[in-house]
C-alpha cells in the first residue's frame, strides 16, 4: 500500500487543522499574557490588483475533446516504444490475477503471522487465500488483482460496495539468493486486529482510495458519499501511453490525416521527448560538469511528478504536463515525511527529494537518466553518472576515497542512499546530497558513510572526511538547520524561517516549507514578506504564503488572497478560495466573485473526490463551519466518525461545532463517546477538559486536564492550560511545577515562559519572573515591549 498507517499519512487536499487541535502561535499567547504585541511594520498592499483541415489546432480546446484510445493503436506507429514499455513496472503495474500474472505460491503455501495463520491455495483456476476477515474469524478469499512485480508483489480482493482491499501478505518475488521467493507481512512489527481500521479488510487498505490512481490509466474513483460505495473505472488497467501523454485521439487523428500543422508542434498530446543525448555536453576538455544547452522542457517531469511523489489529489480533469499543483497538493518537507535535513523517512516517492537536487536546480530532467518506456537508467552503474561528471575527477580514488570497483567508489551509494520501505524495497533518495556526518551529530539525520559503515558513530565518518578535504565543507550552510528550528524553536526561529522562504537560489520545494513552518507564527509583522512570496514564480510557495494569511484580518486576507482566486494553477486557486471562505459574497469586489465561486467549487470537487477520507470530512466540516453553515458542519462531522470511529478529529471538531452553537451537553456527550472509544486520546481529554471548565465543574475539568497533559507530553500548550487551570484552583505551587517540567522538554516556548513570568510575579517571586523574562526576550531580541517588562521587573 502506499501508506502503512493513517498516522504515518499525509492527510488529503490540505486540512485546514482541527479546531481543538491547532497549535496557536506561542508568540502570540506570550503577548497577550505579557500585554505585549509584536510591532506592526506596516501593510503593505498589493491588488493584483472527418479529415481535419491543415491548420492549427487550438491545444487547449482539444484537451477537453480528446479520448483515450488505448495502448493497441499507439503501437501501429510506435512499435519500438511499445516493445520497451511491454513488460515493464508501468505495464505490469496491475494486472487480472491468472497463471501467467501470479508470482507468489499457491501450492497450499501457509503463513502465520502472529495469531494468525493465511493458506494460500488454488480452487479450479482460481487463485485464493484463507485467512481472517472483517469479522476476525478465518474465510476463504478470491484473488481478483495483482499489484506490482518486483521487488514485492500484492494481491486484490473484492468486497461489496466496488471495494478492492489489499491483502496484507505479499508475495517477496526476489531471487531466493537475496532472501526471496516467500510470503511476508507489510507491517510484521504492528498488532492490527479485525476491529482497527488499519485490518487489511479496514478502509486505510481500501484499493480506490490509497493506490488506485497512480497503477492505472484515466482512474476515475467514483466513489458515491451517500452510499458510502465505489464505482471505479479506467480505461487501461495498467499504466499505458496515455497516463504520461494524455489523450489521444487526436493524435491518432493527426496522423491519421495529412500530418498537418497541429499546435507548437505537440502533434495533438504531450510530446515528451527529452533530447537526453544532445542536450548535455562538457564546454571543454577539463570541465568538470556538462552543462545544458537550453532549458529543459518541464511538461515530461511534471507528468512523472503526478505519481511518483507523496501528495494529495485536488483533481481528476488534468493536462497532461501541467504543473503538480494544478491537481494534487505536494506534501512539504516536515516530519515524520522527512528528516530534518530533507532526507527521505517515509514513503515520500522520490519527488520531494528531487527537487531539492542541485540536478534539479541544473537542468536534469527524469527523462536525462530513465528512459521513460523501459523505466531503466540510460548507462548501468557510475556510467550514468559520468555522463555529465567528468570521469577523470569523479569516478577515481582521490574522490571516492574507496576501492575502485567497491560499493563505496559507487556514486549512488554515496550520494543516493536507500531506505527500505514495503519491508523489503530499497528505494534510493533522490535528493543527490554529498553526505553530511556533522549533521547527523546535529540534526539527527541520516548519512550515507554511516548506513554502510553501521559500526561507526557519525563523529568518525566527520573525522573521516576531514582528513581529506579539511574542514572547510563542515561550514557550508545548509537548509535543515533552519528548518529544523522551525519545528522545535517556535517563534524564535521565525526571522530564519522568512529568510530562507525569500531566498531565490533555494530550491522551491524548500522555500514553501519554511514558508509552512512560518504559518502558525505569521502576524501583520509578517504581512511584507508574505506579499513578496505571493508573487512567487513556484505555486507551491504561493499555496505556502496564503496559509501565513490565515490568522490576519478578513480586509487584509481579501487585499492579499483576493487576486489568486484567479490564478492559472488550481491549487493555489483553491488555497485563496479556502483563506477568504468566511467571507460573504458582500464583501468581495464584484469582479472577483465569478473567481471566488469557481475556486471554491474547485475546493470543494476536491473534497468531494476523496469524501471516503475521515480527514476529508473534517475539512469540509471546517469549510461549512466557517461559511456559518453549522448543520452541515456537524453532518460532516459525524460522517468522518462513521467512516472511522478511532479518528479523534471527528470528535474534537463536531464537540466544539456543538460548542460554537451553545450545546454542551451535546459537546460532552461527543467526547465521551470518543473517550470510550479511544481511552488515551490525549486531544480528546482536553477537549473535555475544556468544555467541564466553561460547566464550573472545576474538580472533573482538572482531571480530564491532567490526563491530556500526561498523555501528550510532546504537547506544551496542553501543559500550559493544565498548568493556568491548577493556578485558577488555587494549586499555584502545582502549577509552577507543571510549567517548569514542560520548560525543560519545550526550552524555546514563549506561552510557558508567559505562564511563569505571570504566575512567578503573583506569587511574589520578581527574581523567577525576570529570569523567565529574560530568557523569553531572548528569544525575540529586539521587541520592545518584552524590553519594557524585563526593565519593569528589574525595577521592583
Amino acid at each position: 500500500m502506499t501508506r502503512k498507517s493513517r498516522r504515518k499519512s499525509a492527510e488529503p487536499v490540505a486540512p485546514v487543522p482541527p479546531v481543538d487541535q491547532r497549535r496557536k502561535p506561542a508568540g502570540a499567547r506570550l503577548l497577550v499574557l505579557g500585554g505585549v504585541a509584536l510591532l506592526i511594520l506596516g501593510l503593505v498592499i498589493y491588488w493584483l490588483i472527418g479529415k481535419p483541415l491543415p491548420v492549427a489546432v487550438d491545444p487547449e480546446k482539444t484537451a477537453k475533446t480528446a479520448t483515450y484510445v488505448g495502448a493497441g493503436v499507439c503501437k501501429s506507429c510506435h512499435e519500438a516504444e511499445f516493445k520497451a514499455w511491454s513488460g515493464s513496472h508501468h505495464d505490469l503495474a496491475m494486472q487480472h490475477a491468472n497463471a501467467e500474472t501470479v508470482l507468489g505460491d499457491f501450492a497450499d503455501a501457509r503463513f502465520r503471522h502472529r495469531s494468525v495463520e493465511s493458506r494460500f491455495f488454488k480452487r479450479g483456476d482460481k487463485f485464493m487465500v484463507r485467512t481472517d476477515g472483517a469479522d476476525g474469524k478465518l474465510a476463504d478469499y478470491e484473488i481478483a488483482y495483482t499489484f506490482g512485480v518486483y521487488p514485492l508483489q500484492q494481491y486484490l480482493i473484492p468486497f461489496p460496495g466496488g471495494r478492492y482491499q489489499m491483502l496484507p501478505i505479499a508475495w517477496d518475488a526476489r531471487p531466493r539468493a537475496q532472501g526471496g521467493q516467500r510470503w511476508f507481512h507489510l507491517q510484521p512489527d504492528e498488532k492490527i486486529d479485525h476491529r482497527d481500521p488499519l485490518h487489511w479488510t479496514g478502509i486505510y487498505q481500501n484499493w480506490a482510495l490509497q493506490c488506485a490512481e497512480c497503477h492505472s490509466t484515466d482512474l476515475k474513483k467514483g466513489y458515491d458519499a451517500a452510499s458510502d460505495t465505489y464505482r471505479t473505472t479506467y480505461s487501461e488497467i495498467n499504466v499505458a501511453c496515455e497516463a504520461c501523454h494524455g489523450q489521444g485521439s487526436a493524435h491518432v487523428e493527426w496522423a491519421r490525416s495529412s500530418r498537418a500543422p497541429y499546435g507548437a508542434g505537440d502533434k495533438g498530446l504531450l510530446a515528451l521527448a527529452s533530447r537526453w543525448k544532445e542536450a548535455w555536453s562538457f564546454p571543454s576538455k577539463d570541465a568538470r560538469f556538462a552543462v545544458r544547452d537550453k532549458p529543459a522542457n518541464t511538461a515530461g517531469m511534471n507528468t512523472c511528478a503526478a505519481c511518483h511523489a507523496r501528495r494529495s489529489t485536488l483533481s481528476e480533469v488534468r493536462k497532461a504536463g501541467a504543473p503538480l499543483e494544478d491537481s494534487h497538493r505536494l506534501a512539504m518537507l516536515t516530519a515524520p515525511n522527512y528528516h530534518a535535513d530533507g532526507q527521505q523517512r517515509e514513503e515520500v516517492y522520490v519527488w520531494g527529494s528531487f527537487l531539492q537536487s542541485k540536478m534539479h536546480q541544473r537542468g536534469v530532467t527524469c527523462m536525462d537518466c530513465h528512459e521513460p518506456h523501459s523505466l531503466k537508467t540510460r548507462a548501468e552503474g557510475n556510467a550514468l553518472c559520468t555522463r555529465c561528471h567528468n570521469a577523470a575527477e569523479f569516478d577515481a580514488p582521490a574522490h571516492h576515497r574507496h576501492v575502485v570497483g567497491g560499493q563505496g567508489a559507487q556514486c549512488v551509494n554515496c550520494h543516493m542512499p536507500t531506505q527500505n520501505y514495503m519491508v523489503i524495497h530499497a528505494r534510493q533518495d533522490h535528493s543527490l546530497r554529498v553526505p553530511r556526518p556533522d549533521l547527523s551529530q546535529s540534526l539527527g539525520s541520516p548519512n550515507a558513510c554511516n548506513q554502510c559503515h553501521t559500526d561507526k558513530k557519525p563523529a568518525w565518518a566527520a573525522s573521516a572526511m576531514d582528513k581529506w578535504h579539511g574542514t572547510a565543507w563542515r561550514e557550508r550552510p545548509h537548509y535543515g538547520t533552519t528548518l529544523q528550528a522551525g519545528e522545535t524553536r517556535g517563534i524564535q526561529a521565525l526571522p530564519a524561517l522568512l529568510e530562507l522562504a525569500a531566498a531565490p537560489a533555494t530550491p522551491a520545494i524548500v522555500r514553501a516549507t519554511a514558508a509552512t513552518l512560518a504559518q502558525p507564527f505569521a502576524s501583520p509583522s509578517t504581512l511584507p514578506a508574505t506579499l513578496a512570496l505571493l508573487q512567487d514564480g513556484d505555486p507551491s510557495v504561493r499555496i505556502a504564503a496564503l496559509g501565513m494569511l490565515a490568522p490576519l484580518d478578513a480586509p487584509t486576507r481579501l487585499q492579499a488572497a483576493a487576486p489568486l482566486l484567479g490564478d492559472p494553477v488550481r491549487g493555489v486557486r483553491i488555497e485563496a478560495a479556502n483563506i477568504l471562505a468566511d467571507l460573504p459574497d458582500s464583501a468581495i469586489p464584484e469582479y472577483r466573485r465569478a473567481e471566488r465561486q469557481a475556486a471554491l467549487q474547485d475546493y470543494e470537487a476536491a473534497l468531494a473526490l476523496d469524501a471516503d477520507w475521515p480527514a476529508v470530512n473534517v475539512n469540509l466540516g471546517n469549510l461549512r463551519l466557517r461559511q456559518g453553515r453549522p448543520a452541515e458542519a456537524v453532518a460532516a462531522y459525524q460522517r468522518a466518525i462513521r467512516i472511522d470511529p478511532r479518528y479523534v478529529g471527528g470528535y474534537v471538531n463536531l464537540a466544539d461545532a456543538w460548542r460554537q452553537q451553545g450545546k454542551d451537553a451535546e459537546a460532552e456527550q461527543v467526547l465521551r463517546q470518543g473517550l470510550a472509544t479511544l481511552p488515551q486520546a490525549a486531544d480528546l481529554h482536553h477537549a473535555l477538559g475544556l468544555l467541564l471548565v466553561r460547566q464550573n465543574k472545576r474538580d472533573a475539568a482538572l482531571l480530564e486536564l491532567a490526563e491530556g497533559a500526561r498523555l501528550a507530553p510532546e504537547n506544551a500548550h496542553y501543559a500550559y492550560v493544565y498548568a493556568i487551570a491548577l493556578d485558577s484552583a488555587g494549586r499555584r505551587r502545582e502549577a509552577l511545577v507543571t510549567l517548569r517540567g514542560a520548560l525543560q522538554r519545550h526550552p524555546d516556548d514563549l506561552e510557558i515562559l508567559g505562564a511563569l513570568v505571570s504566575i512567578s510575579r503573583d506569587a511574589g517571586d520578581r527574581q523567577a519572573a525576570l529570569r523567565y523574562a529574560k530568557q523569553a526576550a531572548a528569544l525575540l531580541p529586539g521587541n520592545a515591549e518584552l524590553a519594557q517588562l524585563v526593565a519593569a521587573l528589574e525595577a521592583r
